[in-house]
């Protein structure tokens, strides 16, 4: 079940924000993309809830993207992203209709889509709800490296089935991933020595800290920078 935490700190959604650009079809999806259609490696980035329009989503794609990948982040929501004001759509009925499991079929013509224009490695990262994505495309080996951040409905079974390297990035405060299972998830890794893998609680923060900090508070800024570090880190040793 869906935590409050989920919902906490929603972004001001911006589908003008970001440097690079939104396009109508990228594997079938609308996308924001950044980065040069020429590299060779590339990355898609999975939102949380609240979709691909929020600003730090879109920084975080431009990021990614001046480090060399070809970034994408495709609209999973298809327009309707969670609006906790929506008294009509409540989170659970919300995710009835916007389930990862469906979010993972549509992302395969989004990987097939980049491997058509000549990229060789693909990565995926994703915040909440679109961990649970990354994580079933890792399992079906449709990536090359994967990065699950405050991940959400990520079992350790699935955790059993990864397939290709993965950083799982987890919070202190986190009562969808609790420190307790992200140990879990790093217990099973090192058991599964063909899988490489990097694993990190970072204290003090909560879940969907990464995506959804406030740029007024220096320590949250500081610790989601951090974990994009991290998170490109994983990529430049497993995608370059």
């Amino acid at each position: 079940m869906a935590s409050s935490q989920c919902c906490e700190n929603p972004p001001a959604l911006n589908p003008a924000g970001g440097e690079g650009k939104v396009v109508d079809s990228f594997g079938g999806l609308n996308a924001y993309l950044a980065g040069s259609p020429d590299a060779k490696a590339a990355v898609v980035l999975v939102s949380d809830i609240f979709g691909f329009d929020a600003p730090n989503l879109r920084k975080i794609a431009d990021k990614v993207a001046s480090s060399g990948y070809f970034v994408v982040v495709p609209d999973f929501l298809h327009g309707d992203p969670y609006i906790p004001d929506n008294t009509e759509k409540p989170l659970p009925v919300w995710l009835k209709s916007h389930t990862p499991e469906k979010a993972f079929e549509e992302a395969k013509p989004v990987v097939a889509a980049l491997k058509e224009k000549g990229v060789s490695n693909v990565g995926a990262a994703g915040y909440c709800w679109g961990a649970k994505v990354v994580v079933e495309l890792a399992k079906a080996h449709e990536i090359q490296a994967a990065v699950l951040l405050h991940p959400s409905f990520v079992t350790v079974d699935d955790i059993k089935e990864v397939k290709c390297p993965i950083s799982i990035l987890g919070a202190e405060i986190d009562k969808m991933s609790p420190p307790e299972l992200v140990e879990q998830f790093e217990q099973v890794l090192s058991a599964n020595t063909g899988v490489g893998h990097f694993v990190k609680i970072f204290p003090g923060v909560a879940h969907g800290w990464s995506v959804r900090y406030s740029h007024d508070d220096a320590a949250a800024v500081k610790s989601a920078e951090e974990a994009l570090a991290d998170m490109i880190d994983w990529f430049n040793k497993n995608l370059k």
